[in-house]
This record gives structure tokens, sequence and C-alpha cells, in this order.
């Protein structure tokens, strides 16, 4: 197996993929019930839903297939500036290849680029090796949910200045 994966932008042909790898990982790490993104009205059009100022997302290919993607989009009910990571997923195939630290890297550059300031993001407990990834790119622990994303289900949350 090759450890070779490419980022590129989500075209429309990419949302029936993009929904299958959120509605699998989410699962895997008990995310299925109420509260979580798995039950978001933009899953089934995740192009759609990102195209829209300050909004990015991105898929990551690997051996032919989009197995990962991530994105961001200005905090729904917060501060001016402040950006969300918003449902980045990778399948298993694709963990442990670095596509989450690249995938992060691109999300933020974007995030930048679009002129935001600071990036907020919401997970939960058992979801380590990402909230290891999250503390390694410089984002702080925060005691409490900013905006109103409606995903009561997350019990972590942290900000990146950028």
């Amino acid at each position: 197996m090759t450890t070779a994966f490419r980022i590129r932008p989500i075209t429309p042909a990419d949302d029936a993929d993009v929904a299958g790898i959120i509605r699998t990982v989410m699962p895997e790490f008990g995310a299925n019930g109420p509260g979580f993104a798995i039950h978001d009205p933009e899953v089934a059009a995740m192009c759609a839903a990102y195209d829209r100022p300050g909004a990015a997302y991105f898929v990551v290919e690997h051996e032919g297939r989009v197995r990962g993607a991530g994105g961001v989009a200005p905090l729904e009910g917060g501060p001016d500036g402040v950006c969300e990571l918003r449902k980045m997923y990778f399948l298993p195939e694709l963990r442990g290849l670095g596509a989450g630290a690249a995938l992060m890297a691109r999300c933020l550059d974007a995030a930048r680029t679009l002129g935001h300031r600071q990036c907020y993001l919401e997970t939960l407990r058992g979801m380590d090796a990402a909230q290891k990834l999250y503390e390694r790119t410089g984002f702080r622990r925060l005691d409490g949910p900013l905006g109103s994303t409606g995903h009561f289900g997350c019990n972590r949350f942290y900000l990146l200045d950028l």
C-alpha cells in the first residue's frame, strides 16, 4: 500500500463519499446520537454547504478514492473573525499516514487566507489521536463551547490563534 495522498477542494461528485466517511467514522467513536455533526443537514451536500464566503472544504484522496475530508467555515453564533474546523474525518486506512496533519495545515492556511483570526473546534472524549494532533498544532483547550453549533454531544473544545 502506498502512503501517498492528495488534498484538493471538494466537488459535487465527492458529496456521497464524504457523507459516507462521516457516517462511518462518527459512530466508530460513539458520536452518532443527538447533538453530533452526523445529523447536520449539510452532510448530504457538503460541496454546496461550503460554497460560501469564509468557508473552504477539502477531500483527501488515497489510492484513487476519497478517504478523508475536512474544512473551515465561520463559527455559527460566534464572534467575528472566528472560524470552526469542521467535519474532519478519516477512514481507518488513511490514519497514520500524515494526512491529518497535512489536511489540518491546509485548512488553517485557508482560514488565514479567508481572513479568520482564530479557529475553534469541538470534539469528544475518546478521539485521542485527533486531540493530540490539535494540541501539537497549537490549539489550546477551552473550558466550554463557543458559538451555537448545536453539537451538544461534544465535550472537548479548542481554540487556535491564527
